[in-house]
Formats: structure tokens, C-alpha cells, sequence
């Protein structure tokens, strides 16, 4: 059974730093690309960022955020400085085949999601 799990969401003020964890198990993270999405209240969820043999990162976060992973702890992260209040939101992790020649943010290409973990950024 694959299983998704984040953590390291929290409040911080505006400016601020988050690292988010997404520890995977059921399947090996080296065979596959890792994304972060997020939904904000009254919005559509978007995507953030993703690992696959190249990083990728939506425009409002480049340059604040940074995606790595880690596969001998089967964990992929996202750090996230000089958060701003319009980064908060629920943030998920996804998995998805390395090589499905489909856009990094295209939602329906991930099968495996996480249950999320909330971010909430004061100003």
C-alpha cells in the first residue's frame, strides 16, 4: 500500500521559512517525480513545484523555493523562504511516473497524493 505523508506546515510571519517533508513508502522514490500542490480557501488547487530529472517551480514561488529529495530516505521536501501571506494554503504531495511526457502540474497525471499539510503565513 502506498502511502504519502507530509508534515512541517505551521504558522509563520511573513518572511519566513517552512521546510515540508513528504515521507513516501510502498513504492521507490527514485522511480518516480515528486510534486507539491497547494489549494488555498475558494480556490483551485495549483501546482508548486516538482522533481523528476529536473526541478520545476511555478513563477509566484521562483526563487523562494527550493525542491530536493531524498531517496534513501524515500523523503522529497520543499523549502519555502520568504513566505508571504498568498502562500498560504493546504500543500499536498504527489507521485507520479517519471515519464509520462505530460506537464509537471497536470493533476490527473499523479497517482499518489498525500493528505496535506497546512500552511499559514501572517502578515
Amino acid at each position: 500500500q502506498v502511502q504519502l505523508v507530509e508534515s512541517g506546515g505551521g504558522s509563520v510571519q511573513a518572511g519566513g521559512s517552512l521546510r515540508l517533508s513528504c515521507t513516501v513508502s510502498g513504492l521507490t522514490l527514485d522511480r518516480y517525480a515528486m510534486g507539491w500542490f497547494r489549494q488555498a480557501p475558494g480556490k483551485e488547487r495549483e501546482g508548486v513545484s516538482a522533481l523528476a530529472n529536473n526541478p520545476y517551480y511555478t513563477d509566484s514561488v521562483k526563487g523562494r523555493f527550493t525542491i530536493s529529495r531524498d531517496n534513501a530516505k524515500n523523503t522529497a521536501y520543499l523549502q519555502m523562504n520568504g513566505l508571504k501571506p498568498e502562500d498560504t494554503a493546504m500543500y499536498y504531495c504527489a507521485a507520479r511516473s517519471l515519464y509520462t511526457g505530460r506537464p509537471w502540474a497536470a493533476e490527473s497525471t499523479y497517482n499518489y497524493w498525500g493528505q496535506g499539510t497546512q500552511v499559514t503565513v501572517s502578515s
